[in-house]
């Protein structure tokens, strides 16, 4: 109970307001909420049922993903295929040539100066790659 200081004997003044909250019904209309939701949000992903065609063409292929390596030696490869300093730009405009996806990933040694990997991303920036991503390992966690 709400504790009155001003009136003597345990009277109620009028006007006085009751400061607490109940809550029980809000929570029931948010369990109603939570179900009405819960039952017709799978109907709203489900799409328009249409009978599809037959087609005899192969799905279309996924792209393997093209990674060049500098290991720290210096030496380089694209996936397993080792290339020779010199033809990296005739190599990777090879291989991009009849590809849609224009991503390369650089996976280079943690040994390696600094120069070295920036030198080899801007030889790949020249072959026209329009996306490099660096490939890490996590961080391990303490």
């Amino acid at each position: 109970m709400a504790f009155n200081a001003g009136a003597p004997d345990g009277e109620r003044r009028i006007g006085t307001s009751l400061a607490e909250i109940n809550i029980i019904p809000l929570v029931d209309v948010v369990l109603v909420l939570l179900l009405i939701f819960m039952l017709t949000a799978p109907m709203m992903y489900r799409g328009i049922d249409v009978n599809l065609p037959r087609a005899a063409a192969k799905p279309t292929a996924v792209e393997e993903r093209l990674v060049l390596t500098l290991t720290k030696d210096h030496a380089l490869y694209l996936n397993d295929k080792r290339i020779a300093p010199g033809t990296l730009d005739t190599s990777l405009r090879a291989a991009f040539q009849n590809r849609t996806d224009k991503t390369l990933y650089l996976k280079a040694d943690s040994g390696l100066a600094y120069g070295a990997v920036i030198e080899t991303m801007d030889q790949v920036r020249r072959a026209g790659i329009e996306r490099l991503g660096m490939v890490t390992e996590p961080a391990r966690e303490r």
